[in-house]
């Protein structure tokens, strides 16, 4: 018996299960396909967990200084990991509950296990229980995601050498570990175990840590963690083959300015990157075309089969889970004919979490040189802003670039205190053609730790009050 839908959705993850709802609001009858569980990795392996364990280094690490504000504790401050796992896994399942309760509200069919594309119309799903559904659509909705990158020669044990999947499972906590690759994933997770009291080594090929944020913010983190004794080594080539492991954990080698070291730790987290989940979907049997492994869509996130869209990590987008909400907007919106704008990528929030957290939006520095704009610079620090001192947290700064010529704001970036809550209101500016005027002149309220901002728009003019 075939099942037939306006809109079959392969994915539950968090640019599928929007998709979903956006589609149901609309009227539409709907499925989706998902083979582990609704809220996809975000949820279950990514943004939520990974947050709730930040979390718990931050209260670690604010009680650690407590007698810095006049508070004297009692007995020690230990971490006890395992509750602190229990409480990831609390929040992450409260999430999924309510994710299936939007399920079950806009009467969206889920079918547990994995879709095949027999054709740009009909889906086969393998049924989690063994059993076969056969789904006929209107519109189908790729959403498949992405999952970690291997390092080539270095594959994920999940014992030893983990990913950012399997570092989430941990029953305890190493005494070392090894993280190869500074990115976001690899800086947030070295910033989360130093806080618990793992020594970290970071290896970074690129010649600098966060290496596509402006340079400024990755020279300062680089400054305040080897403030904190965390171990960077940029310009590392790691030498997969030379892996190996020891009586005390691991070990591997690396090539930095063509000499050879080793590094030894308990244990190897790989967070070089993410691959888009694109394989054994059915792609070969429709007119969708991959670049790099990635599917290739147009602006309102169709394929080349029109009834057939592509949203999120399996696109190769910017891999956010807010990007993949906006994207699933647009791609339903256009399946109900509506008007619809182009995303513009420049223009949405990019958040780190570590500690100092940060955030940007817009182009860095050197890409706006590279474009040709003359620019002009403003820049404040967290430590001239009374809240920052009141809160216990003065490291970091606000930039803001801008346009010479025409006054437009082409990028801002922060790291410091709540920078990933504070990014909304320049994003708001910048979608809005704000100036660093109009922004300097919002009255911000006075002590917070948005007044970095005002102070930093007004800096790009030479008018900033505090400096």
């Amino acid at each position: 018996m075939v099942e037939r839908y306006d809109v079959v959705i392969l994915g539950g993850g968090t640019g599928g299960y929007v998709a979903a709802i956006k589609s149901a609001q609309n009227k539409q009858t709907v499925a989706v396909i998902e083979k582990d569980k609704l809220g996809g990795t975000c949820l279950h392996r990514g943004c939520i967990p990974s947050k709730a364990l930040l979390r718990t280094a931050e209260v670690l690490a604010t009680f650690k200084k407590a007698d810095s504000f006049g508070i004297d504790v009692e007995s020690s401050i230990s971490l006890n990991f395992q509750k602190a796992q229990k409480r990831k896994t609390q929040i992450v399942s409260q999430l999924e509950a309510g994710i299936k309760g939007l399920m079950a509200k806009g009467k969206i069919d889920v079918y547990e296990g994995t879709g095949y594309l027999k054709s740009n119309k009909r889906l086969t799903v393998n049924l989690s229980d063994g059993k076969q559904k056969v789904l006929q659509a209107k519109n189908v909705i790729i959403a498949t995601g992405s999952q970690p990158r291997a390092l080539p020669g270095l594959a994920f044990d999940e014992q030893n050498v983990l990913s950012s999947n399997g570092i989430l499972s941990l029953t305890t906590l190493p005494k070392s570990i090894l993280i190869v690759g500074g990115g976001v994933i690899g800086m947030e997770w070295a910033s989360m175990l130093h806080d618990f009291g793992v020594d970290v080594t970071v290896l970074e090929y690129s010649p600098r840590i966060l290496p596509t944020e402006d340079e400024a913010i990755s020279n300062e983190l680089l400054k305040l963690y080897k403030s904190k004794k965390v171990k960077i080594v940029t310009s590392a080539q790691v030498d997969a083959t030379s892996y190996k492991t020891t009586a005390s954990g691991v070990e591997i080698a690396a090539n930095i300015d063509g000499e050879g070291k080793t590094f030894k730790a308990e244990k190897i987290l790989v967070s070089v990157g993410r691959d888009a989940v694109t394989n054994g979907i059915g792609l070969s049997n429709t007119n969708i075309k991959l670049d790099n492994r990635v599917i290739k869509v147009n602006d309102k996130f169709q394929t080349d089969e029109k009834n057939i869209y592509a949203i999120g990590d399996c696109i190769g987008s910017l891999q956010l889970a807010h990007v993949a909400i906006h994207e699933a907007i647009t791609a339903v919106d256009t399946i109900l004919k509506k008007e619809v704008s182009r995303i513009n990528y420049e223009q949405i929030a990019r958040c780190t979490y570590t500690s100092p957290e940060i955030a940007s939006i817009g182009i860095t520095e050197a890409v706006a040189k590279e474009r040709g704009y003359t620019i002009k610079v403003g820049q404040f620090p967290f430590s001239g802003i009374g809240k920052a001192l009141v809160y216990g947290a003065t490291e970091g700064f606000v930039k803001i670039i801008a346009d010479a010529d025409t006054d437009d704001i082409l990028g801002i970036f922060m790291i410091g205190p709540h920078a990933t809550d504070m990014i909304s209101e320049v994003a708001l500016g910048q979608f809005l053609e704000a100036t660093p005027w109009e922004l300097g002149h919002t009255i911000h309220p006075h002590p917070t730790l948005s007044e970095v901002i005002g102070e930093a728009v007004l800096a790009v003019n030479g008018e900033a009050i505090h400096m």
